[in-house]
C-alpha cells in the first residue's frame, strides 16, 4: 500500500479492491488488514471482486460483528452472454448493500458485433491480440454469436450501435451501480457513454433476455401454499 501511494504521488485511495480471492488467507485476517489501512486514513472504502457470494456474505456478517470496515462494493463479470451472477452475487449485494460494478460488459469486445462466425472456425494463434484473449477465454461460442445477433438487431431498430445496447442493457438491472467500460480513445468512451440514452421497448427487451436467458438454479424460497405444515 505504502509503495502504491507512493507510485500514484496521493495520500490515500478512495477504493481498494481486494481483487482475487485465494481460498487461503483466513477472512479475519483480510478484514483485519483492510480496517487498518481504513482506520490509518491510507483508504476510504474497501470492497471485493471476483468472489464465491458465500463467502462475502460470511465477511459482511463477521465484520458488522466485530465492528470492522465493511465491504462497500463487488466487481463481477456480467453481460448478456455472462448471467450466472444473477443466480446468487447480485441478490446478494442487494440485501447487504453493495453496489456491483460489472467488469467486461462487452465480453471482450463481442458484445460489440466486431466478430462473426468467420471467427469460429479462424486458426487460434496466441499472439496477444485482443482477438487471442477472447478465444482462449472461451467468449466465441454460436450461443454468444447468436446473442449477439438479437443485439445487433435490436441496435439497428434503435438506431444505435450494438456495443451501447450491450451497456445499457447492463444498467437495466436494478442491482447494478455501473459497469466499468474499457475504452481506449474518446471515440470509443463517447460511444460508450450513448449507453446512457439507449430507451428500450418491452418487446426489445424480452427478446435480450429470452436470448441470453440461463437458469437460475434450483428454488430457495417457497410460498406461503408450499410452505409445510406446522
Amino acid at each position: 500500500m505504502e509503495a502504491s501511494l507512493r507510485r500514484l504521488n496521493t495520500d490515500y485511495i478512495d477504493l481498494l479492491y481486494l481483487h482475487m480471492w485465494d481460498f487461503t488467507t483466513p477472512v479475519e485476517e483480510i478484514l483485519r488488514g483492510m480496517d487498518d489501512l481504513v482506520r490509518q486514513g491510507k483508504v476510504l472504502y474497501v470492497a471485493i471482486s471476483n468472489t464465491p457470494a458465500w463467502q462475502v456474505s460470511r465477511m459482511q456478517a463477521i465484520a458488522d460483528l466485530r465492528g470492522w470496515t465493511p465491504l462497500v462494493a463487488l466487481q463481477i463479470e456480467y453481460n448478456l452472454i455472462e448471467r450466472t451472477g444473477e443466480r446468487d452475487l447480485i441478490p446478494m449485494a442487494r440485501e447487504l448493500g453493495l453496489g456491483v460494478i460489472p467488469w467486461s460488459p462487452l465480453a471482450g469486445g463481442v458484445l460489440s458485433g466486431k466478430y462473426s462466425r468467420d471467427d469460429l472456425t479462424a486458426p487460434n494463434v496466441e499472439d496477444g491480440t485482443r482477438r487471442s484473449v477472447t478465444v482462449a477465454g472461451g467468449a466465441l461460442t454460436e450461443r454468444n454469436l447468436a446473442i449477439v445477433d438479437v443485439v445487433k438487431e435490436v441496435a439497428t431498430e434503435l438506431d444505435r450501435t450494438p456495443a451501447q445496447v450491450a451497456l445499457a442493457w447492463t444498467l437495466r438491472n436494478p442491482g447494478v451501480t455501473a459497469p466499468l467500460i474499457g475504452a481506449r480513445t474518446t471515440t470509443q468512451l463517447e460511444g460508450n457513454l450513448g449507453a446512457l440514452e439507449v430507451d428500450f421497448t418491452a418487446a426489445q427487451l424480452a427478446r435480450l433476455d429470452e436470448a441470453s436467458a440461463i437458469g437460475l438454479g434450483s428454488r430457495t424460497t417457497c410460498s406461503p401454499a408450499m410452505s409445510p405444515a406446522r
